[in-house]
């Protein structure tokens, strides 16, 4: 990343040598009761009970996340057109969710009992994948009907809008294809004042969803200005090691993982199926910062006690 853009973990990676992300909204949210069988998923409770998203982020600052994300994965202006809101009524959600998140990490940080040696969490905006708005699982397969020009357009309202709000970085999450990956860095390129991190969804340990192999990915994002981390997410634990080892072997610096639970989404039961990992993500984190992760938490089915027994494993107890 270009020295003259200020990096927003530095302080974290200065004092801590890694930074703590959450975990999974949407999947929390489930857990505590939440029907999310909506094309707008976790958007559905920012439109519905605001407060229990914001009870998220309370719960994983709790736990010990150095940095909490926004509920805009599934949040867009086609996905709200289809709910029956206009562009004004869904920029005002957008930014509702980033005010949750601002929000619930100062009212944390205004404890004092909650500094005790802490550096004040950030909040990253989550630019879910256009998958994400087809609500079909295309974000594990990268199978799209746009290509690197449509999807360009279809992300720049969102982009905008939050790259504009009060949050630390921008979160490119679950990216399925290149194609998609070119238009993410093609409108980071043109908000010079921001950062962002690009994590990838992948097939197996060397290849994109859509069959691209990783380093291509890995590739594509390095030296780009503003990028602080590359790397992967909602992959199964047992792969991040690997792909991690194949973004080193390629002289990418700054990595991010933060994976899943190790069971697999259906889009047509709308579930997690499948048995999740028998080996607790949080025991295989230490070796991820080993391999150059900068940037650790969880996905999908991994809690405010998963990231907590990561802040163990990482740093300590909080």
């Amino acid at each position: 990343m270009n020295s003259t853009l200020q990096n927003p973990f530095a302080p974290f990676l200065e004092q801590q040598g890694v930074a703590l992300l959450d975990g999974g909204l949407a999947t929390t949210l489930e857990a505590k009761g939440h029907d999310l069988a909506d094309p707008l998923w976790s958007a559905r409770v920012l439109l519905e009970e605001p407060s229990a998203v914001a009870d998220v982020h309370a719960a994983y600052l709790a736990a010990g996340a150095d940095c909490i994300t926004t509920a805009t994965y599934q949040a867009t202006f086609e996905g709200f057109e289809r709910r029956g809101l206009d562009r004004t009524a869904a920029s005002e959600v957008l930014l509702r969710a980033v005010r949750l998140a601002v929000g619930t990490r100062d009212a944390f940080w205004a404890r004092p009992e909650h500094r005790n040696g802490r550096l004040r969490p950030l909040v990253a905006a989550s630019i879910g994948p256009y998958g994400a708005f087809l609500a079909d699982g295309s974000e594990y397969t990268g199978r799209y009907d746009l290509d690197v020009d449509g999807l360009e357009a279809f992300h720049a309202p969102r982009w905008d809008l939050l790259a504009a709000s009060d949050v630390d970085v921008l979160a490119c999450e679950t990216i399925p294809s290149l194609a998609e990956a070119r238009a993410l860095l093609r409108l980071l390129g043109r908000t010079p004042g921001r950062c962002a991190w690009l994590s990838f969804q992948c097939r197996d340990d060397a290849h994109l969803a859509d069959g691209t192999p990783f380093e291509a990915a890995v590739r594509e994002c390095m030296g780009r200005f503003g990028v602080v981390a590359v790397g992967v997410n909602c992959v199964p634990p047992h792969q991040v090691s690997s792909l991690l080892d194949r973004a080193r072997g390629q002289g990418a610096v700054g990595l991010v993982a933060y994976p899943n639970s190790g069971e697999e989404w259906d889009p047509r039961t709308k579930s997690w199926t499948g048995a999740s990992s028998r080996v607790d993500p949080a025991s295989l984190a230490p070796s991820w910062r080993a391999r150059g992760a900068q940037l650790v938490g969880g996905c999908c089915r991994i809690g405010p006690q998963g990231i907590g027994r990561m802040r163990d494993a990482l740093l300590g107890p909080v």
